[in-house]
């Protein structure tokens, strides 16, 4: 579906059903992508979640995917772009689920906009969530080497080995790193600087009241779980759950493990400073 955000289209997936809130028994869930990655990095999840009878937003971020509107260069200024979509798409509150950059975003808008948000979900996160120098420079000049690298580090050695895709012909570390490649110019190494430049995330954690989940793939290179510590005592009402056999890229290499993973969380409240480590 597209909607006019700010006065830009953007493309939101809506996991293969209409969107429709009143069918669904949460509030709805607003998916939000990483570092040059558009909606379909969601793909799989937004469908289990839809088939699971809930309504999903998976949007193109501003200058990604087939957002018309520029790229923006604040974590803080996409935090605030969430309330936008929420608005030209009629939902007052959501779900927020973030991957990796997308994490950030969403940790930032459940901090500056608690009204809008009834749950986090922060997928791949770590606060703050340093990139090499080396990384970011090269981004800029060599973008689709940075790809290779980073799709390579998001996956498990194991789920590129096989191949992924569930064995039905699809390669999927080629589905990972086709939707990086077709990225607009620029925006890997746009995403990778904000994501290095944002100092708010601890902050921003200590804000949020809202139920939190952290979900962890045990072999995730790109934000280890030992990075995880200072996030999770930041945060007031947080469950911590982890994937086996998962890298980063946890979407495209365990979607229903993801999608059961999220459900169980709605379904479970969350008391203040209760940990569960699956």
């Amino acid at each position: 579906m597209e909607l006019i955000v700010a006065g830009h289209r953007c493309r939101i997936a809506t996991g293969g059903q209409p969107f429709d809130p009143s069918r669904s028994p949460w509030p709805p869930w607003l998916l939000i992508h990483g570092a040059a990655n558009d909606r379909d990095a969601w793909h799989a999840v937004a469908g289990g979640l839809a088939a699971a009878g809930c309504a999903v937003l998976a949007p193109d971020l501003p200058g990604h995917g087939l957002s018309t509107s520029p790229a923006v260069q604040r974590i803080e200024s996409l935090a605030d772009w969430l309330p936008a979509l929420l608005d030209a798409a009629g939902v007052e509150r959501a779900i927020l689920v973030g991957h990796s950059m997308g994490s950030l975003v969403a940790l930032e808008c459940a901090a500056r906009h608690p009204q809008r948000v009834s749950r986090l979900a922060l997928l791949g996160s770590s606060a703050p969530m340093p990139v090499a120098d080396s990384l970011l420079s090269r981004a800029a000049t060599h973008p689709d080497s940075v790809q290779r690298m980073i799709t390579e580090y998001s996956l498990t050695a194991r789920f590129q080995l096989t191949g992924g895709g569930g064995g039905h012909g699809i390669w999927g570390p080629g589905v990972t790193l086709a939707i990086m490649r077709r990225s607009p110019p620029g925006v890997l190494a746009i995403d990778l600087a904000i994501c290095n430049s944002y100092q708010r995330g601890l902050e921003a954690a200590a804000q949020v009241d809202c139920p939190t989940l952290l979900l962890v793939g045990r072999s995730d290179r790109m934000t280890p779980r030992r990075n995880l510590q200072p996030l999770q005592s930041a945060l007031r009402r947080v469950r911590r759950a982890e994937i086996a056999d998962c890298g980063h890229a946890m979407m495209s290499e365990q979607p229903k493990a993801v999608v059961a993973e999220l459900l169980e969380f709605v379904a479970t409240p969350v008391a203040p400073a209760a940990t569960v480590t699956a």
